[in-house]
């Protein structure tokens, strides 16, 4: 009987061998293919075959760990330590980086958005005379809004407040009529530099916009300059100055 297979060498019958010995010889047989093909017994649902080392029929039975864990529409496939399942979040959630977390992720209602800073300010009431030849700062009797501070009364300064440095956006227009006629914006009280300085001439209402980058406790001022001969006035809103006059500042951000 010996005829063995040419891969797993499972002995067989052969030609010569008589008929009555054909029991014995296929129990030889089935005994040899039974003991190579007990690796593959056992296991459970979901398990796979896996390679135990390199010598032939060398398996064992494992649950795969490359498996999804996601179950649920909006689910999210992450990894900890092993492959993990982050379920969706809520609705306007938003996904986080929180090392605390086994993933590194979470979900969380996303910060506030950042709420408007600043002011304007016009001439509602109260004109005001410009002299000649005398650069003199613009004042500002009404608050049409003043959002985190920036204004005090009818004071001409537009002041930067605590926690508040950064970039902001002025615009401003005002003016008299003059035959020469300029409005400046001064910072800390100073209005001979190119950051500080824009000019507008020969108009009754010149006005214009700049970004500027200003500390906590800086002030802005607009002044105006005009060389009639005589004094001249900043009409107020009352005596049809209604949407000519105003001043304004925009935080933009640090």
């Amino acid at each position: 009987m010996a005829n063995p297979t040419t891969y797993f060498g499972w002995v067989m019958p052969n030609s010569a061998d008589l008929v009555t010995d054909l029991p014995a010889d296929f129990n030889v047989f089935g005994q040899g293919v039974d003991t190579s093909m007990s690796q593959l017994l056992g296991g459970t649902t979901g398990q796979v075959l896996s390679k135990t080392s390199a010598t032939n029929m060398a398996f064992t039975w494992v649950t795969p760990t490359d498996q999804t864990p996601l179950t649920t529409k909006g689910d999210l496939f992450t990894f900890s330590t092993v492959d993990a399942r982050i379920g969706v979040g809520a609705n306007d959630t938003v996904l986080t980086a929180d090392s605390t977390q086994s993933t590194g992720l979470k979900w969380a209602t996303p910060s506030s958005t950042p709420s408007f800073a600043g002011c304007r300010l016009n001439k509602v009431s109260g004109n005001q005379s410009i002299p000649d030849s005398t650069y003199t700062a613009v004042t500002w009797p009404t608050e049409v809004f003043d959002v985190g501070g920036y204004h005090t009364g009818t004071e001409s300064k537009i002041t930067i407040p605590a926690g508040k440095a950064g970039k902001y956006r002025f615009s401003w227009r005002t003016g008299v009529t003059a035959s020469a006629c300029n409005v400046r914006l001064y910072v800390n009280g100073t209005g001979g530099t190119s950051a500080a300085v824009l000019t507008a001439i020969n108009s009754e209402a010149n006005g214009s916009t700049i970004v500027l980058n200003l500390a906590v406790a800086d002030f802005v001022e607009c002044y105006i300059y005009q060389t009639s001969g005589s004094a001249k006035i900043v009409y107020d809103e009352a005596n049809g100055a209604v949407g000519y006059i105003w001043f304004d500042c925009n935080y933009l951000g640090a």
